[in-house]
């Protein structure tokens, strides 16, 4: 039997709670994304301890499904199983990615960040279903992983990766077309959505431009 997952959206909202603007909760800055047509999110709130972590991913989780969207727990395995979630994203410090599908099995999604081509062909061995590149501008998540990367590599592993490629790290609305002319298959990002007024209005223009 064929395994039953596809990456079927171009658009990954990546949560951050502490982006949020004054008076707004993450999962009504979550609904709003989705009543703008957000296909696809990553709950990733590494302080959370186990237990809030669980009753967040249970929240998220019936909201995606009301709206038919993805969800993907990032580096948790165990609370991606008990949420019933489509899957994971796994980063450098992760379980390596093939452990990590023999526990998830055939059918549940994993992405795995990526900051060369070397992580890229290592993930797809592994038995990946796609990567984020990163990062590819400036942004405050991903300083510790040093200076942008820029245009010219994720280029460079858009064309090789044998997996699909988001592009991550200060993407925004107008950077949208310089990724995918890259060949990026779709972008992954936080503050273009949860930092946004309208959130609802961020997503739907992201969408437009995907």
């Amino acid at each position: 039997m064929e395994p039953n997952r596809c990456v079927d959206f171009r658009l990954l909202l990546i949560s951050d709670r502490n982006l949020l603007p004054p008076g707004l909760s993450l999962l009504n800055s979550v609904e709003q994304a989705l009543n703008g047509g957000l296909p696809a999110i990553q709950l990733r709130e590494k302080d959370l301890p186990a237990r809030d972590l669980f009753r967040l991913a249970e929240q998220l989780r019936d909201m995606t499904r009301r709206y038919g969207a993805r969800l993907l727990i990032n580096d948790r395995l165990d609370v991606a199983l008990a949420v019933e979630a489509d899957g994971v994203q796994l980063g450098g410090k992760s379980l390596p990615t093939a452990a990590a599908r023999r526990i998830l099995g055939p059918n549940r999604l994993i992405g795995c960040s990526c900051h060369s081509l070397a992580d890229a062909q290592q993930a797809a061995v592994g038995g990946a279903d796609f990567i984020t590149f990163s990062p590819v501008y400036f942004t405050p998540s991903k300083a510790p992983f040093g200076p942008p990367q820029g245009l010219a590599p994720l280029q460079a592993v858009c064309a090789a990766s044998p997996l699909p490629v988001f592009a991550l790290g200060g993407i925004h609305l107008e950077r949208v077309p310089a990724v995918l002319a890259c060949g990026a298959d779709g972008v992954a990002l936080i503050s273009a959505i949860l930092a946004a007024p309208d959130p609802q209005q961020a997503t739907r223009a992201l969408l437009a431009a995907l």
